[in-house]
């Protein structure tokens, strides 16, 4: 019978190997920051586009008050489906506290007239005093960029 002896060169490595998962990590931190801005236009709608934009910094704000009007006709205030009827107290009822009555609309570029005008109408009920019709910006080279003011 033979005798195991261990020597002491081939010790066993028991340190753990953290590369690999810092590697993911950084990754999954790059999705995300990239992600992230993505998340605050809750319904997607196919903006118009305008040559002579002003950007509007405070539409980007997380307490600013969207309304949104989707291709369907359906009328979202932020990412809750309201109807028009609801629209102008549930406004007024944000603005509550709010020291500027400023309500920005996101339309889509194919979305019924008419239902767009009736949530003009419903959100000027609530006693808006500024509203802030958001469009993509078309640069000189033709792509789009933030969504601004027209």
């Amino acid at each position: 019978m033979g005798i195991n002896k261990r020597e002491e060169g081939k010790k066993v490595n028991s340190n753990i190997n953290v590369t690999p998962m810092v590697d993911v990590m950084l990754v999954l931190l790059i999705i995300f920051m990239v992600i992230t801005p993505m998340l605050n236009n809750k319904v997607n709608v196919d903006l118009p586009k305008a040559d002579a934009a002003v950007v509007m910094e405070d539409a980007n704000k997380e307490d600013a008050i969207t309304v949104a009007v989707t291709r369907d006709g359906r009328t979202f205030l932020g990412g809750d489906q309201v109807t028009l009827d609801d629209l102008g107290p549930k406004i007024a009822a944000k603005l509550e506290n709010k020291t500027t009555k400023e309500v920005f609309m996101r339309a889509d570029q194919r979305a019924n007239y008419g239902k767009v005008m009736d949530a003009v109408d419903g959100i000027r009920s609530a006693g808006v005093s500024q509203l802030g019709l958001l469009t993509e910006r078309v640069d000189d080279t033709g792509t789009t960029a933030t969504p601004a003011k027209k």
